[in-house]
């Protein structure tokens, strides 16, 4: 079990565990839009940026910006132009060199018949790995080396035992001798130089190497309160690897600090959506519904105020079910699924409605567009009228069943609301760590639409519940087998399907 843990936490990227790309479905303007960013595992490093259009429209020119989150750094460069994708009209196409790690929000904007119109996309840019040297290129590289040097030590013998001499005449033994010096010479200081550079480098490599992101350590410790079951968070600000050990203020996501996921191990059948509230800026508490015994995978969610968003990997072992349950917020939920191993596309909900996934007949593929489109009906059979739930139309969590990939996706893609708003909202002045914070944070916020993106904060936050269907952008970056909880909201209660995938492998490579 405690390499269970290691390795998933070893998995963890940016908001999501194991998922490292962006996706993000909404309106650039009067342009919809799909955007897809993959991210290149090394900064600085360049990632690959798609724009897919979602209608046809007579577009200009498409441009991509990827603005650092830091008001001190320095204006950004011009935009990049995205190429149009040859056999797709409507694709386009470009990469972004992300040279610090942090968070960036990248600025899409279209130009063309509608006029001009903007979309931000928050992004993390993390190093998660190392290029590998390939064992033919490294095998060539040292075969050039090696006849660097022999070719070195031969033009120093050359020059010493020559260079001074008539055409035609040999050398005699004096000067050989002294060739043969200069040549033992000449090979120990290029010895040590080769020696110091790769010293130099290894030093490098292992400062590359401390930067790898790691996620902060978080520990789970659960108390009996009174017949309830209390749920302690504490995150060690002082672990983790990015960024820079510094701890930023949190900043609310959906309304919500923290969303915390508690998955049973054993057999995958027991699902809890949370929300714990803070004690301090580090520690949070919540009361557990009465959960069957076992272990359980945690997964919290948090937006630190630059708008770096991680997900706190941790485990907890539930002795026995707490009393009666009172949630610790109205938007906690959970479920017990007692058929966990069927594969359905219709699941039954709590009130007597039913979920249906719209899969179509095709396998699901690695890093291809997943059909993730629910359809919630009625008692009756007709289509239901879905409530927000914490601002959107839906939640979906995606888990590979060995936990090493878990994203937590909205309507809009798997970007969080939180890093959009530290964007969009940010100012100038906010230079001091903790003055975004508390202004996002204070009881009488309410996020002003901002007028240099056509799609407003505001707008983002009041997704459209006005159909009983939900989509999900989102490409399975793994093949496996995953679970997929959907959560909506119908008068006033949280329903929630559970639906199982087998992801295909795919022989291309990204």
């Amino acid at each position: 079990m405690k390499r269970a843990v290691v390795l998933a936490m070893w998995l963890v990227l940016c908001a999501h565990v194991g998922s490292p790309d962006t996706y993000f479905e909404g309106t650039a303007g009067p342009y919809p839009v799909r955007v897809v960013i993959r991210n290149p595992g090394v900064v600085p490093g360049l990632a690959q940026i798609s724009v897919r259009l979602l209608a046809p429209h007579a577009v200009r020119r498409v441009l991509v910006l990827p603005v650092f989150w830091d008001p001190r750094t320095a204006a950004p460069p011009p935009p990049d132009l995205a190429l149009r994708v040859p056999g797709d009209s409507m694709l386009y196409s470009s990469a972004l060199w992300l040279m610090t790690r942090g968070s960036y929000g990248v600025q899409v904007t279209v130009e063309g018949e509608s006029g001009t119109g903007r979309a931000l996309v928050p992004v993390m840019a993390v190093a998660t790995s190392r290029l590998a040297l390939q064992k033919p290129l490294g095998a060539a590289l040292l075969a050039f080396g090696a006849f660097l040097f022999v070719g070195a030590v031969t033009i120093i013998g050359a020059a010493v035992r020559e260079s001074g001499l008539e055409p035609g005449v040999e050398p005699d033994s004096h000067r050989m001798l002294r060739a043969r010096i200069a040549m033992g010479l000449g090979a120990v200081v290029l010895a040590l130089a080769i020696t110091g550079g790769r010293a130099w480098w290894n030093s490098v490599d292992a400062a590359y190497r401390s930067g790898l992101y790691q996620a902060p350590h978080a520990t789970a410790i659960l108390r009996a309160d009174h017949g309830k079951q209390i749920l302690r968070l504490t995150i060690d600000a002082t672990s983790g690897s990015y960024p820079r050990r510094q701890w930023r203020p949190l900043v609310p996501d959906h309304g919500h600090l923290m969303h915390l996921f508690l998955v049973r191990n054993s057999l995958l059948d027991v699902f809890a959506h949370l929300h714990p509230l803070p004690v301090d800026s580090t520690t949070f508490e919540t009361v557990l519904p009465p959960l069957p015994r076992g272990r359980y995978r945690l997964y919290g969610d948090i937006v630190d105020e630059s708008g770096f968003a991680q997900t706190l990997v941790s485990t907890v072992d539930v002795a026995a079910p707490g009393g009666p349950w009172r949630p610790s917020d109205a938007d906690d939920a959970w479920t017990i699924d007692a058929v966990s191993q069927t594969a359905a596309t219709i699941v039954a909900l709590e009130d007597g409605s039913s979920m249906a996934w719209e899969r179509g007949g095709l396998p699901i593929v690695v890093d291809r567009d997943a059909p993730l489109h629910f359809v919630v009906t009625d008692p009756t059979g007709r289509p239901a009228q879905l409530e927000p739930y914490m601002g959107m139309a839906g939640h979906a969590m995606v888990m590979r069943d060995d936990g090493a990939v878990f994203v937590h996706l909205h309507p809009e893609g798997t970007i969080s609301l939180a890093a959009l708003q530290t964007f969009a909202l940010r100012q100038s002045a906010d230079t001091m760590r903790g003055l975004l914070s508390a202004r996002l944070t204070a009881p009488q916020h309410e996020p002003t639409p901002v007028t240099v993106y056509t799609m407003s904060v505001k707008n983002v936050k009041e997704s459209r519940v006005s159909s009983a269907s939900l989509s999900f952008p989102y490409a399975f970056p793994k093949a496996g087998r995953y679970r997929i909880w959907v959560e909506v909201k119908r008068h006033g209660r949280i329903l929630t399907g559970l639906f199982h995938a087998d992801v295909q492998g795919t022989n291309s490579t990204r």
